[in-house]
């Protein structure tokens, strides 16, 4: 929404007592907006700080919900549920190398139950198997949007995502069949037109 001269000259005559006002009534509708003016204003936090939190609440997360692999709707809902928790953290923090690492952090570490997702039907796991794939093409994507000094250690993530997906049979071939090229599970070869490669494969009707 774009506002008019005449509605920001109004608001600018507002007196300190009615902005301060209207600033709190628009924070208790908003919770977002109020995390993030904290962290903006006054958090000692780090953005460093919150990622390596961030971190943790994968981990126990992870290993928590790895309990009910069995149950693949709650499990999958459980993942979302993390999934959320990073967009809140980048949401707040404007973590532009969280926004990866962590979303590849989540993968890796679902990723490490791989003997316990093999023994699942294959159409049980496939709404989770292509959710990480479409994760991991995010990912992609963002990476080709960093400074190339944090690739070094993008890359130690993206060699243990490559090396647990081609332990899992069927998520591996989900990777070839939906157009995904193993060769680009490295910085320095995605594609520089990555976005419009998979604009393409999902008008092929892929990554669904």
């Amino acid at each position: 929404m774009e506002y008019s001269k005449e509605f920001k000259a109004a608001l600018s005559n507002f007196s300190s007592i009615e902005k301060d006002r209207l600033i709190f009534r628009l924070l208790k509708k908003d919770k977002l907006l109020s995390k993030k003016l904290y962290f903006e204003l006054i958090d000692p936090e780090t953005t460093d700080n919150k990622r390596d939190a961030m971190e943790e609440i994968i981990e126990e997360k992870v290993l928590m919900a790895s309990k009910y692999i069995g149950n693949q709707k709650y499990f999958l809902g459980i993942v979302r549920k993390i999934s959320a928790e990073i967009t809140e953290h980048i949401k707040i923090t404007t973590d532009k190398f969280g926004e990866v690492s962590l979303n590849l952090l989540l993968i890796n570490k679902i990723l490490e139950y791989n003997e316990d997702l093999s023994r699942q039907r294959f159409d049980n796991v496939y709404k989770l198997y292509i959710y990480l794939i479409n994760k991991t093409v995010k990912a992609l994507t963002l990476i080709k949007k960093l400074e190339v000094d944090y690739w070094i250690e993008i890359d130690e993530q993206l060699d243990i995502l490559k090396e647990k997906v081609l332990q899992n049979n069927y998520l591996s071939k989900l990777f070839t069949n939906n157009g995904i090229d193993f060769n680009w599970l490295t910085s320095d070869k995605i594609p520089d037109n990555i976005d419009q490669i998979i604009k393409e494969i999902k008008n092929q009707g892929f990554l669904r």
